[in-house]
Parts: C-alpha cells; sequence; structure tokens
C-alpha cells in the first residue's frame, strides 16, 4: 500500500511540475509577444529631415505645422532660421531638404534664376501670395503716388523688413523710383521690427507705411488698408512654393507625394498664422499647432494631405 501511494504522489507531483512548466512556456510567449507589439506600435525612425525658414508669418506657420505632421508620421526634423538668400543656397548645396515659402515667379526670381538647376519644385501651396505698401486706414492716402509731398507725415520713412527680401528689393528697385519717392528712406530692419512698429502707430493712431504682404494675420488684427498701386510695380498675385534640394523626391518619396497633396486656402492659413503669431506667439508654436489641430476641419485637412 506505501508503494501504491508514493507511485500515485510521484505522478501527481510530475503533472504539477509539468502544469507549471506549461504555464510558464506561455507566459514567456505572452511577454515576448507584447514586446513585439510594442516595438510595432513605437513610431519608426524615417530619417532626419532639414527645414530652412524665413521670418514671414506664413512660413513660420506651415513649417512649424509640417515640423508636427512629419513628426507624429515619424522623422526627425531640424528648423533653421535664415535668410532667405541663404536658404537658397542651402537647398542649392545640399545643406537643407525643404523650404515652404519660395515666392514665384517674381519676389524670389533673383534665387530662382541662381539655384533652379539645383533645386526640386514639389508644389504651389498658395496662388494668392501679393507684395503690398500698407497704411492705417486712417491715413488720407489711397495710393503709393499718394505719398510723394507727405514725406512729413511719415517722417520720411517707409517702415521695411529683413534687408535680403525680395519685398525689400522690388521696393528700392522698382518702387521708389517708379513713383518717386526718393525723399523716403526704407528702413531695414525685420518683420518682427515693423510689426511692432505697426502696432504701436496704430495703436495711437499715428500714421505709418509699412511694407507688407497677403497673406497677413495683420490685415485681421489692425485697422490697416493696402496702397493702390496702379504701375503694378509690386507685381501681380504669386505662387508660393515648396522647394526640396535635389534628389528630395527619391530620397524622401513618402513626404514628397504629401507635399504635392498639400494646399491652403485663406481661412485655413489665415487661422493657422493668427494662433502661431499672434495668438501664442515665439517660443510656443507647438502649443498654437496643437490647438489649430484640435479642431476637426483642420485635421482632417492634413489627413487629406497625407492620403487618408
Amino acid at each position: 500500500m506505501q508503494n501504491t501511494a508514493s507511485k500515485k504522489y510521484r505522478l501527481i507531483l510530475s503533472l504539477v511540475l509539468t502544469a507549471i512548466l506549461a504555464m510558464s512556456t506561455l507566459g514567456l510567449a505572452g511577454c515576448s509577444s507584447d514586446a513585439s507589439d510594442d516595438g510595432d506600435a513605437a513610431v519608426e525612425d524615417k530619417g532626419t529631415v532639414r527645414i530652412g525658414w524665413i521670418p514671414w508669418d506664413e512660413d513660420i506657420a506651415v513649417t512649424y505645422l509640417w515640423k508636427q505632421i512629419l513628426e507624429d508620421e515619424g522623422y526627425q526634423v531640424e528648423l533653421t532660421q535664415l535668410d532667405v538668400a541663404p536658404v537658397y543656397d542651402g537647398l542649392g548645396n545640399g545643406d537643407l531638404d525643404l523650404f515652404f515659402d519660395a515666392w514665384l515667379p517674381v519676389t524670389h526670381s533673383d534665387y530662382w534664376a541662381e539655384y533652379g538647376d539645383t533645386i526640386e519644385d514639389l508644389a504651389v501651396w498658395y496662388d494668392k501670395g501679393l507684395l503690398t505698401w500698407a497704411v492705417p486706414e486712417y491715413v488720407e492716402a489711397d495710393t503709393i503716388g499718394d505719398l510723394v509731398g507727405m514725406e512729413d507725415t511719415f517722417d520720411g520713412k517707409i517702415i521695411g523688413i529683413e534687408p535680403g527680401s525680395g519685398l525689400m528689393r522690388i521696393s528700392r528697385e522698382e518702387v521708389v523710383p517708379g513713383y518717386g519717392l526718393e525723399a523716403y528712406d526704407i528702413v531695414e530692419g525685420s518683420t518682427t521690427a515693423m510689426l511692432a512698429e505697426l502696432d504701436r502707430a496704430t495703436g495711437s493712431e499715428e500714421p505709418v507705411v509699412v511694407t507688407l504682404w497677403r497673406p497677413h494675420w495683420a490685415y485681421g488684427a489692425y485697422p490697416i488698408k493696402d496702397l493702390e498701386d496702379p504701375e503694378g510695380l509690386l507685381g501681380e498675385a504669386e505662387d508660393l512654393h515648396v522647394l526640396g534640394r535635389e534628389a528630395f523626391s527619391s530620397d524622401f518619396p513618402e513626404i514628397a507625394e504629401w507635399i504635392g497633396n498639400f494646399q491652403m486656402d485663406d481661412d485655413s492659413l489665415a487661422s493657422l498664422s493668427q494662433l502661431v503669431i499672434s495668438d501664442y506667439g515665439a517660443g510656443s508654436e507647438e502649443e498654437a499647432i496643437d490647438e489649430w489641430l484640435s479642431d476637426e476641419a483642420n485635421q482632417e485637412l492634413v489627413n487629406v494631405w497625407l492620403g487618408r
């Protein structure tokens, strides 16, 4: 009887050990499966995209928007702020991959003539770009020609932006001599400084002339009007292009396809620029983009660009 009981005990013990071993094996398999699932869920690193940008408000807005889009899709993004000439040089020599704010065929014509053979034109995303000179609505001038003889009113100054911009070149070389405004000094500086002066002047209802462009959120934020340009010296409406370095499409075909779908209308661009530049401001661009994308209609627009 004792021998029989011992055999039964060893049999039960064997079955228990077998069951424990089986459960352990299943547990390990489960852990392995979970780890694999976690790995699949992690965003794949697809490479680094280097984007150059200039301090034009629509460029800041769309550049930060695409930074977030690309990072969400698994790309690393490096942003570099430059004047427009170094941006084109960076694209031409391959130090930069993308630029979202090329104004063609007029404003950036000099740079396109120099670098166009080594740059890819990836898309036109906006087709109503317009260079302007603007004044407050309370100023008694309606055309650029009306500024002749009003030098004292404006302290002999036209408030400009970055000296290397196409807007400043055209203003200096075409508009000033074309309308006989040599008595004025076009003040070189930055977009930020120009907007600060516009804010100060309109806040105290003082006269001011600024070099500006459409699209721009300032038209919704300040009581300003465009000066008519009857001679057409500031040019007709232009296209805003996305440019890539040579061979960008072959190196990043997925991104090139998305950018090929990229288009914005006045309302979507105005809401984006208002949030990024005015409501949030420098240093809080990512928060502004998050808020813009929280709008279902805006996220759906991005989904269209991504082919979803």
